[in-house]
């Protein structure tokens, strides 16, 4: 269906699928993309996705995606949509099944001139500090008044027991958690699931990369965000595990059957959704924002680890080694917020599908501490390729709901690139560029070979062209951990 899907060019980054192209659409749809990225979707059935996330009742303007675009489960990733309060749905296929996954950058007072002498100890720190693979798990369950405060505190239980600072929650979205999380959504499965994942990377195109900043592009904001070249900082890519999975899996099931005992078929049952104000749909938003502030919790225990890693390779206190939070940024969420649409200013549900927020300098949401410059916007390449720090555009609520791509966006599938790279040839090319890969399978290097994935420098030319983001710094890999 994705190639018989005709595009509209507007501009020199926007394509619509307009109105009448695909049954059912109640709105167009928006691509933002470049001829050559539009090359990688061809036969990628995400075009019919994203046509089929214009059918949704409610949806406010437009379906969009973002040039990352691929396929995903109900949404493809890459997809953004806003819903009218009263009209609208909520769909946990348009958030994801790893809920608030997301990117953490840490910033250190080091250079590659202090790491790079000792980067393989480093690495083999990090990956014995911080578990990886399928199924990761560190240390006793969680009991259950434990993982309740996690869900209903997020990343601020970690800090109240001492893992971490009170400077590290202020430059975190939501603050590290998420109000209206209600921890007896959880089902005792996904209990089960994330007690023992907590400050695990798991697997998949999760990562822990030690990187330096090769280059600067906005000498004011880069000191706003603490950037200096030269500079290492590390950068890591996780979710809610196990339990977020499980979260997923427990709503989108209950709202299917709901839906076909009511008689409703959507165009994808993938999409099973529910109205805003009922009750199915108010249970996994406060399931969700509890999966979100484990997740958010998760990244804070990795941040424990990193800097116990780092202590042990220079022998010096974290503190003093001044490893501290840049910004962390969630991927698959649905939030409330206001937006200018084009009925005019009101409060929607944006569903964020691998994509981020992108706000500008002056809104509520974006920590004091960059209030007056913009959000960060933090978007990873591969392991084999540069990763950039960018910062939110006014642009971007007018033309995205605030949104921006969330990473280079697959090209291949994990089971076509395991087919196509070796992982001798893969982790032999990364070493004699200088990067050194610690990883915890095979699969997990070939599955996520820099090949596999877009171009990540088209893809951030296209989010800076489209006025979804403007380029900050560029951080390029030394060391990476892999699931």
């Amino acid at each position: 269906m994705a190639a018989a899907l005709p595009l509209v060019p507007r501009d020199e980054f926007t394509y619509d699928i307009e109105v009448d192209v695909a049954r059912g659409m109640r709105v167009p749809a928006r691509l933002f993309s470049s001829p050559s990225l539009l090359g990688e979707v061809a036969h990628d059935p995400a075009l019919g996705q994203l046509a089929h996330v214009a059918t949704l009742p409610g949806i406010v303007d437009r379906a969009l995606a973002m040039p990352d675009i691929h396929f995903g489960y109900g949404f493809p990733v890459g997809g953004v949509a806003a819903f009218d309060l009263s009209e609208g749905i909520v769909s946990p296929g348009g958030i994801g099944y790893d809920i608030n996954c997301g990117v953490r950058l840490l910033r250190t007072g080091l250079t590659e001139a202090h790491v790079r002498p000792k980067l393989a100890e480093l690495v083999e720190q990090l990956y014995r500090a911080v578990p990886s693979g399928v199924g990761s798990r560190v240390g006793p369950a969680l009991g259950t008044s434990d993982m309740d405060e996690v869900l209903a505190k997020g990343a601020r239980w970690l800090v109240e027991r001492g893992s971490g600072t009170p400077e590290d929650l202020v430059v975190q979205e939501e603050n590290g958690c998420m109000s209206g999380a209600d921890p007896h959504r959880i089902s005792p499965e996904a209990r089960k699931r994330g007690s023992r994942q907590l400050g695990t990377l798991g697997s998949g195109n999760h990562f822990l990369e030690v990187q330096k900043v090769e280059h600067i592009f906005d000498p004011a904001r880069a000191e706003a965000f603490g950037l200096t070249e030269g500079q290492v900082v590390v950068m890591l890519h996780t979710g809610s595990r196990g339990l977020g999975h499980q979260v997923a899996t427990d709503h989108i099931q209950k709202m299917d059957h709901e839906l076909r005992q009511q008689g409703i078929t959507l165009v994808d049952r993938q999409l099973c959704c529910a109205p805003i104000p009922s009750e199915g749909a108010q249970e996994y938003l406060a399931a969700m924002a509890a999966a979100a502030n484990f997740a958010w919790a998760n990244r804070q225990a990795i941040t424990t680890g990193v800097r116990r890693a780092f202590e042990g390779t220079f022998g010096r206190p974290a503190a003093e080694l001044a490893i501290e939070v840049v910004y962390d940024i969630a991927h698959n969420m649905a939030k409330f917020e206001e937006h200018a649409t084009e009925a005019g200013k009101r409060r929607v549900l944006v569903h964020r599908k691998g994509a981020t927020r992108s706000f500008p300098a002056g809104r509520e949401e974006v920590p004091e501490a960059y209030r007056s410059s913009g959000q960060p916007v933090l978007i990873p390449g591969d392991m084999g390729t540069a990763s950039y720090v960018l910062v939110g555009l006014p642009t971007s609520m007018t033309r995205s709901f605030g949104s921006s791509c969330h990473g280079a966006g697959r090209r291949l599938s994990r089971s076509a690139a395991a087919r196509t790279f070796r992982f001798d040839d893969v982790t032999r090319t990364l070493r004699e560029r200088g990067i050194m890969v610690r990883s915890s399978s095979r699969e997990g290097v070939t599955e996520e070979a820099p090949g596999a994935y877009k171009d990540i420098e088209e893809v951030v030319r296209v989010a800076e062209g489209a006025g979804l983001t403007r380029r900050v710094a560029r951080l390029a890999p030394m060391g990476v951990v892999k699931g």
